[in-house]
Order: C-alpha cells, then sequence, then structure tokens
C-alpha cells in the first residue's frame, strides 16, 4: 500500500496507527526536510501488509532532485505495483490551496491508479461531533468528486485522541483501521487479485528481477532478502542515471498511469523526455498565441478610440 499526500497531512502517523507501533519516523519541524521514501511491513489483523511511506509528491518543493529521487524510490519499492493507493488528507476547512492539491492529485492519476485508490482523512479529532466523514466530504464539490473516482471510498482516524477511545465505536482507531483494511481487500477482490501495473512498473520489476538473478550468482551466501535488498539499490542507481532530464512530474504521471502510450518508457528515454518536452513547447505556444492576440486586441482598441 502506497501512501500519498503533502507534506504534514499525517501519513507516517497513519502508517503507525495501522500497524499499532511507531515504525516510520515523523517529522515535526515546520520546514520540509528531503529524506527517503520509507517502507515497512508488519503483520496487522492476522495479514501482512507492506506500507511505503512517501514524501509530499503533490506539494510545490524547491528540490526538484529529491523529489525526483523520492519518486524513483517508490517505484522501485512498489514494482511491479501496489495493491492499493492511499490519498491521505487532512479534516479541516478546504482552501483554495487544499483544493488545488486536490485537482493536482486528480491531474496526475490516472483512471486505472483511481481503482485501486481509497481516500483516508487524518485528524479526525477535527471531524464535527456526530458526523461522519462521508457527510463531511459532501460538504465540498472537489473531495466529493476525488472520492467519487476513487469508488465512493473514504475513511477517517486520528492520531492522537482516538487509540483509546471506548464511548464511540466509530471514532476508535482500532474500528478504523479494520474498515480500511476491509476496504483494502475489496478493492483488491474487484481487480481480481491483481495489483495495480503500468508499462513502467513492469519494466522496473523486470530489471529487478535479472538484477537479483546476477547478485545471487555471485552472493556468496547473502540471503535472499540482502539480494532483494542489494537489486533494489542497484535499479534505483540506475534509473536515476538513466531518467536524467526528465521532470519530477512526468516520474509521478509515469507511476500512476498518466503517460499513455509509451513502449517501454524505460528502455526508451528519450520517448519520454519527447512526451514532456513537446506538453511544455504545446503550454508555450498556447501562451504565446494568448499574448499576441491580447496585444493585438489592445491595439486594435487603442486605434478605435483614437
Amino acid at each position: 500500500i502506497v501512501l500519498l499526500g503533502k507534506t504534514g497531512v499525517g501519513k507516517s502517523s497513519l502508517a503507525n496507527t495501522i500497524f499499532e507501533e511507531e515504525v516510520f519516523e515523523i517529522n515535526h519541524s515546520p520546514v520540509t526536510e528531503e529524506y527517503q521514501s520509507s517502507t515497512a511491513t508488519k503483520c496487522v489483523n492476522g495479514k501482512s501488509i507492506t506500507l511505503i511511506d512517501t514524501q509530499g509528491f503533490f506539494d510545490t518543493r524547491e528540490s526538484e532532485e529529491s523529489l525526483k529521487a523520492d519518486i524513483l524510490r517508490c517505484i522501485t519499492e512498489c514494482a511491479p505495483g501496489p495493491h492499493a493507493f492511499f490519498i491521505v488528507l487532512k479534516v479541516e476547512k478546504f482552501t483554495k490551496q487544499e483544493e488545488a492539491v486536490i485537482n493536482k492529485m486528480r491531474q496526475y492519476f490516472s483512471e486505472d491508479a483511481l481503482r485501486y485508490s481509497a481516500v483516508v482523512f487524518t485528524h479526525g479529532d477535527q471531524l464535527p461531533e456526530g458526523k461522519t466523514i462521508k457527510e463531511f466530504v459532501g460538504g465540498n464539490k472537489a473531495l466529493s468528486e476525488l472520492v467519487k473516482e476513487c469508488g465512493g471510498r473514504c475513511h477517517v482516524a486520528d492520531c492522537k485522541y482516538w487509540k483509546d477511545n471506548k464511548e464511540d465505536n466509530y471514532r476508535n482507531n482500532r474500528f478504523q483501521v479494520t474498515e480500511l483494511l476491509r476496504t483494502t481487500d475489496k478493492i483488491t477482490e474487484a481487480n481480481n487479485g491483481q495489483c495495480y501495473t503500468n508499462e513502467v512498473l513492469k519494466e522496473v520489476k523486470s530489471e529487478m528481477r535479472k538484477e537479483e538473478e546476477q547478485i545471487g550468482q555471485s552472493s556468496g551466501g547473502m540471503s535472499q532478502e540482502e539480494i532483494r535488498t542489494k537489486a533494489k539499490r542497484s535499479v534505483f542507481e540506475s534509473l536515476k542515471i538513466r531518467l536524467t532530464g526528465v521532470a519530477a512530474g512526468a516520474l509521478l504521471g509515469a507511476l500512476l498511469g498518466v503517460v499513455e502510450k509509451v513502449t517501454s518508457p524505460l528502455r526508451n528515454v528519450q520517448g519520454l523526455s519527447d512526451i514532456v518536452a513537446r506538453r511544455s513547447s504545446l503550454r508555450a505556444t498556447a501562451l504565446s498565441e494568448a499574448v499576441t492576440g491580447a496585444v493585438q486586441g489592445a491595439i486594435v482598441g487603442y486605434n478605435a478610440s483614437d
């Protein structure tokens, strides 16, 4: 399961709540730090669950290279694909900034990726008394549309105040986590047990398999887990070099299935770069034409008034 959301929404705290222990480090600093995606596997309710806690992929970040590296780590960790995405948001008043983040998410997620997604809200203590999370969602158009695109799947948790709440089952983390994992099972069942994947993730998985075979032949007694870890690191470093020049947005789009009709984009990096460049060129051309039209209109208007 990949946890996605902007910095500060509580992805790490949610992961710890699901695991019932402090597995992921929580950053309380107001300054966004550059850190790696974290991955952990634990048994929850009798089932082995792997969570991938990511950076704020949907933030406006200063470091493009840091974001690119973290997206590549996520791609490497979850290849050939996750069984579910958790889109993590806060229970809060939604300003234009929050709506911009939601719209950005909808821009990057393909329809296929949304079929594997659920929206999970943190800071449940902010949910008005007696109100369910679906009722809260219904009060905002952008939120409603996002949840609808995720098949109506949404949940809420609170990492601070709902730990031992016995008075209200709904406002109890164990109840909510059980419901959340039940939804994950339903996502998997609806997709015939298959994980979400695309050409990018398949290609990375193929490269990792080859790398594991090569390392295994000269491992000198390394365990399978050590071989897998070394293979991941090797493929990640290779991707960093080969995808130099490809924008972070394009990589995120490739992970979430927005970059379409690209044959083996990791074997043909130029093809992916060309798509990004072509989209940028089209936007620049449209902007240029709009500016030219505005200037010409102003000149005509000035001459007419003169």
